[in-house]
């Protein structure tokens, strides 16, 4: 019977082998986390009758390590939760590894070609419908520029122009020129010219040419300061032109913050809405989860959220893999959101979450392995010993 006994012992205590090499082995391997061999009793009514390897039990719930890798669609889960993917024979799984990229459809998949799964853009504040994420990877529209936003101050003091009728093509009538940008609606650049006269304290004509051609002879607006130098009255004017093939353009220049003080004149702001086409470059994650389509002009636009899934007992999840598992009775149905919401973790982006294995604490296993294996089997050498002995005692 001790025989037997410390022949399960043995056996057992290869299963726990397997265990700790395969966590030693998978030391390096993103989101895998640390297994463990539970040793139970095996009875025979009540007397013992050797031990078994009972279950193989995961640490979930430790994260790893995080390894910074710079990459724009890689992300680590600071806390709880799981990224969801659904593989080719539609089983969804959940992992904690978030290496991601785009296949030639344009649909964001996981390290292993499994389709992530997300929510579409967000409309009037609320997240879009739940499934495979797809970015858009063509081009987006040229957009035409409606306002242009001027601040700045403009100096008190400026003199009137020795010139009093004013003419674009000599300095000596206005004071100063400036440019600002604008586009049209099929996304052609052109330039508008601000040309700014003094005609008296406190008061500034502008007048507007775009693309070189001479503007108005009357002022598009008139801007008056008080006593304090603050801007009074009209705020804005509105140019007017029109491209080729393309739409008529109105575009508001606003004024407001500008100031008329004494000293230097100085620009602030000079910024105008609206771009021209642009064709998509890349995409990234940002820590809450939202996937940012960037494009050669410059424009970005968020085109997906990233979900999460969280499980009531998330070590009662089932592995199919080392680093994938899916949702059984025993971890609960997944409760799914965007990353930092409810009890789910928000991401670290350019990161990837390392294997929770302490090689250490692995490394001591194995030698408390090797002296339990080394005592099972003097047991059995021992017991040898004994039949052998009472054998030759017997006449």
């Amino acid at each position: 019977m001790s025989f037997d006994i410390a022949l399960s012992g043995i056996q057992a205590i290869n299963e726990q082998l397997e265990t700790v090499s395969n966590n030693i082995a998978n030391a390096s391997t993103y989101g895998f986390k640390a297994g463990r061999a539970n040793f139970s009793s095996v009875m025979a009514g009540t007397k013992a009758n050797g031990v078994e390897i009972g279950s193989v039990t995961q640490n979930i719930s430790q994260n790893g390590s995080m390894t910074t890798t710079g990459r724009g669609l890689d992300a680590a889960i600071d806390g709880r939760g799981f990224f969801v993917s659904v593989n080719q024979q539609g089983t969804t799984q959940y992992s904690r590894v978030g290496i991601f990229s785009t296949d030639t459809k344009g649909f964001l998949v996981d390290s292993n070609g499994n389709k992530v799964q997300g929510y579409g853009p967000s409309k009037n504040g609320a997240l879009g419908v739940m499934g495979d994420v797809q970015v858009p990877t063509g081009q987006i529209p040229a957009v035409a520029t409606t306002n242009i936003a001027y601040t700045g101050n403009l100096s008190a003091d400026w003199t009137v122009p020795a010139t009093a009728t004013f003419n674009a093509t000599d300095s000596s009538s206005y004071n100063m020129v400036k440019q600002s940008l604008a586009f049209d609606s099929l996304g052609t650049q052109h330039t508008v010219s601000q040309y700014f006269v003094k005609t008296g304290t406190g008061a500034v004509d502008v007048y507007y040419g775009v693309d070189g051609n001479p503007p108005a002879t009357a002022p598009n607006v008139s801007l008056t300061f008080d006593t304090n130098g603050q801007l009074t009255g009209t705020t804005s004017g509105t140019v007017g032109f029109t491209g080729t093939g393309a739409t008529a353009s109105s575009v508001k220049i606003d004024y407001t913050g500008t100031t008329y003080f004494a000293g230097e004149t100085t620009t602030t702001t000079n910024r105008s809405d609206g771009y021209a086409s642009g064709s998509f470059v890349g995409v990234e994650m940002a820590p809450d989860g939202s996937l940012v389509a960037k494009y050669s002009n410059d424009q970005s636009q968020v085109v997906g959220t990233i979900a999460l899934a969280t499980f009531a007992n998330e070590g009662g999840l089932s592995p199919i893999s080392q680093t994938s598992w899916v949702a059984n009775a025993e971890s609960g149905a997944a409760l799914y959101g965007s990353p930092g919401v409810g009890l789910a973790g928000k991401l670290s982006t350019g990161t990837l979450e390392g294997s929770n294995v302490d090689v250490t604490s692995e490394l001591v296993g194995l030698m408390t392995s090797q002296r339990n294996y080394q005592a099972n089997s003097k047991v059995m050498t021992t017991e040898n010993q004994m039949m052998q002995a009472l054998m030759q005692a017997l006449p």
